[in-house]
């Protein structure tokens, strides 16, 4: 079938092409795409910064209406509403334990824009291929082919074009803090850095009841949207020291912190402000080249480093299902970070999401009634 998709064919370029979407397999899903969140991980790929092939379609927040289904798929019907995430392969020793999110073939199903057996989904008027299959959906498009693995039911009453980025940002944070770190109400818990992941793991502290939630960032604009969404304390860490802040309102440190940068300084920074026995989360993409230095010293006092993919949301039909609820009570307001755009917007909330004007872009695709995209 013919879809509009936006398609990468040289580094840091998006640019609307039609393309040819195969049908559905068997385990296979077509979705209309209602809305697909932008994340930092399209960007990267985009840019190669990340081992994505060109010419590509990126998109890995969609969500949406399935459309068909594969004779396999018993997980979802047509007329469905469900939110796109993360592909595994459902087969390696991670996965036989039901930790998808460290799928030993992450890359292979997440990056490289093919089925698992090699064949594409999307081809261009020529006939040659654009690698789709990112992260199993390359969603950035009117319509995209996901997996009943990476397919998550959605109840109907949510508002569908806000829900893509559940898919992968703010899963990521807020999983972090409610999976991969446990944080609670007997643990305090400090953040740098409050983008979309950031203070998505604020509020995710917030739901948890930590009793001191600590968000560091250079925003003082991000710092303001951090206490309304819960942080009891913020620090702009360009006016000082965050770890002796931390440390001054704290015993000491706090039993959680979370980097959300990537930069390496500031990693360095988040497992300094854990008081003994902390754990510290790491969770953003990093050049390989990068090391940060960790003095084991420091560690013998039973702190530890923990490396976290999309908040270990190893089930992610439960855990997104969790946050819609959340939200629908009014204890997750995530839409405090999102700004909507049109399809022919997109330009604009890349370059609003790199600038950080914007903390979460969302590009609607014709909306829920179906309305055509004519180009």
């Amino acid at each position: 079938m013919k879809i509009q998709a936006a398609v990468a064919r040289e580094p840091g370029t998006l640019v609307y092409e039609t393309l040819d979407l195969d049908s559905p397999r068997d385990n296979e899903i077509l979705v209309r795409v209602v809305a697909t969140g932008i994340c930092h991980t399209d960007l990267s790929a985009i840019g190669q910064l990340l081992p994505a092939r060109l010419p590509m379609v990126p998109g890995h927040e969609g969500a949406g209406v399935v459309e068909a289904v594969g004779a396999g798929v018993t997980k979802v019907a047509p007329g469905d509403h469900v939110v796109m995430t993360y592909d595994y392969c459902d087969d390696c020793r991670a996965c036989n334990d039901h930790d998808h999110t460290y799928c030993h073939h992450a890359v292979e199903r997440c990056f490289l824009g093919d089925r698992p057996d090699g064949s594409a989904t999307l081809h261009d008027a020529e006939r040659k291929v654009v690698h789709g299959s990112f992260f199993g959906q390359s969603s950035l498009a009117t319509y995209a082919l996901c997996y009943d693995r990476n397919v998550v039911k959605v109840r109907k009453d949510a508002p569908l074009e806000l829900l893509g980025p559940l898919a992968c940002g703010i899963q990521t944070g807020a999983g972090a803090v409610l999976n991969a770190l446990d944080v609670n109400a007997n643990t305090d818990f400090a953040v740098f850095g409050a983008g979309a992941v950031g203070l998505s793991a604020v509020m995710a502290a917030h739901v948890a009841g930590a009793p001191i939630i600590i968000a560091v960032d250079i925003s003082d604009d991000r710092l303001d949207m951090a206490r309304v969404l819960g942080a009891t304390h913020v620090f702009n860490s360009k006016n000082g020291d965050p770890v002796a802040f931390i440390r001054s309102v704290t015993d000491g440190g706090v039993l959680r912190s979370l980097d959300t940068s990537g930069v390496p300084t500031v990693m360095q920074q988040a497992l300094a402000a854990t008081a003994p026995r902390g754990v510290c989360g790491w969770l953003a993409g990093v050049d390989p080249a990068l090391e940060v230095p960790v003095n084991p010293t420091f560690l013998l006092a039973g702190r530890s480093v923990k490396g976290i993919i999309e908040g270990e949301s190893h089930d992610a039909q439960a855990f997104i299902s969790r946050l819609i609820d959340l939200y629908m009570d009014g204890r997750f307001p995530f839409d405090k970070l999102c700004r909507f755009y049109e399809m022919d917007q997109l330009a604009e909330a890349i370059a609003d999401s790199r600038s950080g004007r914007t903390i979460k872009p969302i590009v609607r695709f014709g909306g829920i009634s179906g309305r055509g995209i004519d180009q």
